[in-house]
C-alpha cells in the first residue's frame, strides 16, 4: 500500500525549524515559525502557567478521560474570556486540540450542514485553505490585505462579499491578523457586520492572537458584535499564543446561537465529529486555563505578563519600522500593525538573499515574525532590508 503513496514535500515553514537550527551562525535571526520570543530569543512559560502546573499536580487524583465535549468549566470559562460574561447569544463549546483541531472540526461541521462555500480573505494564515479544502469545501477569495502599499482593503472585500449567497461561510481572524497584523477599526467591523447580516452569511472567526494587539477586551470587540447581530456564527479558539501552551494544544470551537436549542445541534454534531476522530480531547493545557481563568491571583499575573508581551511587540514594530524608514512606500505601517506578523514586500529571491548571505530567516513569502527581532538587532536587521 505504501508503495503507492507519492512522497509529500515538507511544510516549508516548518522545516525552517530546522535548517535554523542547523545554521552555526551566532548572529542569525529566526523571524519564521510563530511563537512569541522575549528579548533572549527564548518562548517561555508564563509564570502563571507554572503555578497552575503545580496546583493541578498537587490537587489532580485521576488521568480518566474527560467528556467528549471537553472540561465545562474550562468552555464557560473561556467563552467568558472572548465572547464576555453578559453575552447576549447563547455558546455551546466543544473543547478541541488547538486552534488547528477546532478549525476542522468547523469545516466538518459547515460541510455536514450542507454549506459547500467558505470564502477566505488574502492572504491569509497557509494553513487555512488546507483545513477546508480537506473536507471537501469550494473556497471563494475577497481581498483583504495589498503588500506593496501595506493598506486594508476594505471596500475590496465588502465588495466581493456582496457576492456571496446566503448561507455561506466567511472566514475572518479576531485580531492582530495572520500573516500581515493589519487590524480593522470599530467601523471596519461594523461595516463587515453590516454586510454579512444583510447577505445572511455565517461567520467562522479565528481567534488565535487575544491580547497581543488592543488587549484582552480590545481584541475580541469586533467578534463581540458581530456574534451580536447575526443568528448564527462559529467561533475557534486558540489558547496557544494567550497562554505560551503551544505544544499542549489546547482550543475550543464555539457553536454560537440566538437560540439555545440551536447552538445545542450544533453542539451534538460536533461531538458526533470529534468522536470518529481524536475521540476524546487533550486535558492538561484545559487544566492549566481553567486554574488560572478561575483563580484571580493568577488571572491577574498571567494578564499583566500578557500585557507585558503586547508592549514589547509594540515597541519592537515601532522600532522597527523608524530603522527601517523609506525602504518601502509605507514602511511606517508596520509600525502601527498590530500582533506577531507583518508581511512584506519581499521576492523569494530577496528573503533567499537574507537568508543565505546574513543568516535572517523567514518563509518565502516576505512574513515575519516581529516576535523573533531583540531590540538589540533592530537597526542591524532593518539595514539588512534596506540593503536588499
Amino acid at each position: 500500500m505504501f508503495e503507492r503513496l507519492t512522497r509529500q514535500p515538507d511544510d516549508p515553514l516548518l522545516a525552517l525549524i530546522g535548517i535554523f537550527k542547523a545554521d552555526p551562525r551566532a548572529d542569525k535571526v529566526d523571524l519564521g515559525v510563530g511563537v512569541y520570543r522575549d528579548e533572549a530569543g527564548h518562548s517561555p512559560i508564563f509564570r502563571a502557567v507554572k503555578a497552575a502546573e503545580r496546583l493541578i499536580w498537587e490537587s489532580q487524583d485521576s488521568k480518566a478521560y474527560v467528556a467528549p465535549e471537553g472540561d465545562q468549566a474550562f468552555l464557560d470559562l473561556l467563552w467568558a474570556m472572548v465572547g464576555g460574561k453578559s453575552s447576549p447569544v447563547y455558546a455551546a463549546g466543544v473543547q478541541t486540540p488547538g486552534g488547528s483541531g477546532a478549525l476542522r472540526l468547523a469545516a466538518d461541521l459547515i460541510r455536514q450542514a450542507g454549506t459547500g462555500k467558505i470564502w477566505l480573505g488574502l492572504p491569509s494564515w497557509p494553513n487555512h485553505a488546507g483545513i477546508f479544502a480537506a473536507v471537501g469545501l469550494q473556497i471563494e477569495t475577497y481581498p483583504y490585505f495589498d503588500v506593496p502599499s501595506q493598506t486594508l482593503q476594505l471596500d475590496s472585500m465588502l465588495a466581493a462579499l456582496q457576492r456571496a449567497a446566503p448561507g455561506d461561510a466567511v472566514l475572518l481572524h479576531a485580531s492582530c491578523h495572520n500573516p500581515t497584523g493589519a487590524p480593522l477599526s470599530t467601523d471596519d467591523w461594523a461595516r463587515i457586520t453590516a454586510v454579512i447580516a444583510a447577505r445572511g452569511l455565517v461567520p467562522l472567526i479565528d481567534s488565535a492572537y487575544q491580547g497581543f494587539g488592543a488587549g484582552l477586551e480590545g481584541d475580541v470587540a469586533g467578534l463581540r458584535a458581530l456574534i451580536a447581530a447575526v443568528p448564527e456564527a462559529l467561533v475557534a479558539v486558540s489558547c496557544s499564543k494567550s497562554f505560551g501552551l503551544y505544544r499542549e494544544r489546547t482550543g475550543a470551537l464555539y457553536a454560537v446561537a440566538a437560540a439555545k436549542a440551536a447552538a445545542e445541534t450544533a453542539r451534538s454534531n460536533l461531538v458526533a465529529i470529534a468522536r470518529t476522530s481524536y475521540s476524546m480531547p487533550p486535558d492538561h493545557g484545559s487544566a492549566i486555563v481553567k486554574t488560572i481563568l478561575g483563580t484571580p491571583a493568577l488571572y491577574e499575573d498571567w494578564s499583566n505578563e500578557l500585557d507585558s508581551m503586547r508592549e514589547r511587540l509594540a515597541s519592537l514594530r515601532r522600532s522597527f519600522a523608524a530603522a527601517l524608514g523609506d525602504r518601502w512606500s509605507n514602511s511606517l505601517a508596520i509600525g502601527k500593525q498590530e500582533g506577531m506578523f507583518s508581511l512584506l514586500p519581499l521576492t523569494p529571491a530577496e528573503v533567499m538573499s537574507l537568508r543565505d548571505k546574513h543568516g535572517v530567516y523567514m518563509p518565502t513569502s516576505g512574513r515575519i515574525n516581529v516576535a523573533g527581532l531583540k531590540l538589540s538587532d533592530v537597526t542591524r536587521v532593518a539595514g539588512l532590508f534596506r540593503s536588499i
